[in-house]
Parts: C-alpha cells; sequence; structure tokens
C-alpha cells in the first residue's frame, strides 16, 4: 500500500464520528451506538503512518465528513492537497499535485476497510469480526478483524473516550501502521448534498471506473 494515502484513499472514510457516550458500556456497545444513532458527522483529524519499527513515515491533517451509508468526503490539507469522495456509488481519489483522478466502484473500494465501519451500513458491518479489547490509556478499544484481506488491512481498532470515537489505528499487510485521532467531531449535522458529489476538474487525467 502506498505510504501517500496509507488510510485513507479508502477510509475512505471515509469518515467519521461519534457513538454517544455510555457510563458503563463496552467499546462494543459504543459502536453499536455509533452505528444506529450517528447518520451523519463532521471533523477534523491528524494522521500519523508508522513502518513496522514504528519509524515516523508520514504526518497529514484534514477535515472530515460522512453520510451513512456510503457517502463521505475526506480532504487532505497539509502537507499536501488531496481529496477523497463516496458518492454512494462510486469513490473518486483526487491528488491535486498531480492532477489525477481515480475511480473505483464503492463496494470494490470498501469492501473490509475503515469506511465500512465508519460510513457503511449493517450488511458492510458483517465484513468483520468484532471484539471487545478493554479499556487502554483511559480509552474503550474494539478491534476489528476483516473476515477477507481484500481491504488491505489486518486489524483495525477502534478507542472511545468520553466525547465518543477518538481514535483509529490500523495496521496493514505490510506492517505499516495508520493512527487517526479525531477533534471536533459533531454528531448528525445537516449537510449539504454537494459535499458527496465530485466532477473531475478540467485537464485532469481520469483512471478506473467511471461509467
Amino acid at each position: 500500500m502506498a505510504v501517500r494515502y496509507g488510510l485513507v484513499a479508502v477510509s475512505l472514510g471515509g469518515l467519521l464520528a461519534l457513538a454517544v457516550p455510555g457510563a458503563h458500556a463496552s467499546s462494543l456497545e459504543r459502536f453499536s451506538d455509533f452505528i444506529s444513532q450517528t447518520l451523519t458527522a463532521t471533523g477534523q483529524f491528524e494522521q500519523k503512518i508508522f513502518d513496522q519499527n514504528r519509524k515516523l513515515l508520514q504526518q497529514s491533517s484534514g477535515v472530515l465528513a460522512f453520510s451513512r451509508p456510503g457517502k463521505f468526503r475526506w480532504s487532505y490539507v497539509k502537507p499536501y492537497a488531496q481529496l477523497i469522495v463516496g458518492d454512494g456509488s462510486r469513490v473518486w481519489i483526487y491528488d491535486e499535485d498531480l492532477k489525477q483522478v481515480t475511480v473505483k466502484k464503492l463496494d470494490q473500494a470498501l469492501g473490509s476497510t475503515p469506511a465500512a465501519l465508519l460510513a457503511g451500513n449493517n450488511e458492510a458491518m458483517r465484513a468483520f469480526k468484532l471484539s471487545d479489547k478493554g479499556v487502554k490509556d483511559g480509552l474503550e478499544w474494539l478491534e476489528a478483524l476483516p473476515r477477507n484481506n481484500e481491504g488491505g488491512f489486518e486489524r483495525i481498532r477502534m478507542g472511545f473516550g468520553s466525547s465518543g470515537l477518538e481514535v483509529m489505528e490500523l495496521v496493514d499487510s505490510f506492517g505499516q501502521t495508520t493512527v487517526l485521532k479525531f477533534a471536533s467531531l459533531e454528531r448528525n449535522p445537516k449537510l449539504d448534498p454537494g459535499l458527496f458529489r465530485f466532477s473531475p476538474p478540467k485537464g485532469a487525467d481520469v483512471i478506473g471506473d467511471v461509467k
């Protein structure tokens, strides 16, 4: 997996939102609340990618929005501009520096990926085996193991704190770990549908399934 896209060209993410805080809820209950009670969300993220020896390879930040199921907007602001949009049927990845757009069908791009957990539906949830991993560093941890390896991730962990979903850790098949920290997450805001539409800029090269 290329470091540049790290997560989330398939995250896609899409993503994120809070789970509803619960006094003594396990991570499984917190995640269930997230799936059932969060239809839209906006927020900010910081992303770090480490190699198998925990050496920092890349650091980036940006903003996100999603509307379940399957619609999301993941915008990298620093250190370079990149935009990932899921419109409900396709995922568009626009690299501004390269003037290149990559297009994938949504079901092929999601699969067993973070976006399926965050912006997916109940059908997508069945692509994972979920387990509660208890409390560590003040967070309640959920582990999601993909039932197949098509998404490229071997393990995904989600940490829930007092404000909801705060951290995601993703380990890929190359031993790289992507750590995402979320801030200013707002549950169920009213979002402009235009956020989840994408038209390739004039002059950009378009690669993939555009039909």
